[in-house]
Parts: structure tokens; C-alpha cells; sequence
């Protein structure tokens, strides 16, 4: 069975979004120390602020930005590892 870029693609953003709401809950629910700052410091490359054209007739902003952090990266991973051996 040949597999599509398009379904890992699908299994990278799925495990990038599991685990950055595990991240979000282990932010709130985990005391403050070591583990939490390990796991819940994010890493946002993107534009900031966002790129803003303004031609009198239609204004057009461009922008977007990425939360990153252990966990989302982890769930990526996993999704990658997913995908092959399914």
C-alpha cells in the first residue's frame, strides 16, 4: 500500500496538536519548578508584528505566527513514527 504526503502531513499536525494541549494542561496543572519550565517554554517563529499593506481602497495584513514547545515537537515526532510503522 503506497502511502500519501498528504496523510503525514494529517499525522504530524494531529500529534503537534496533542501535544501542545498536553503542554497548555501540563502549564496549569504542574507545580512550578524544573519540569515545568522544560516542558512549557515556547518557541513562536512567525511575523510579529504583522505585515500590513495599506492601499487606500483595501488594507491586506500577512502574518502568523507558531507555538512551539517540547511536547507539540515530542507529539510531531511521534506522529512521524506513527505514520511509518502503520
Amino acid at each position: 500500500m503506497r502511502k500519501s504526503y498528504w496523510v503525514l502531513l494529517i499525522f504530524v499536525l494531529i500529534g503537534g496538536l496533542l501535544g501542545g494541549v498536553l503542554g497548555e494542561i501540563l502549564r496549569v496543572m504542574a507545580p512550578h519548578g524544573t519540569i515545568q519550565t522544560i516542558f512549557t517554554t515556547n518557541f513562536s517563529p512567525g511575523i510579529n508584528p504583522p505585515f500590513t499593506i495599506d492601499l487606500v481602497l483595501i488594507k491586506l495584513t500577512l502574518g502568523f505566527e507558531l507555538k512551539i514547545n517540547l511536547l507539540s515537537l515530542i507529539g510531531m515526532f511521534l506522529g512521524i513514527y506513527l505514520y511509518k510503522n502503520v
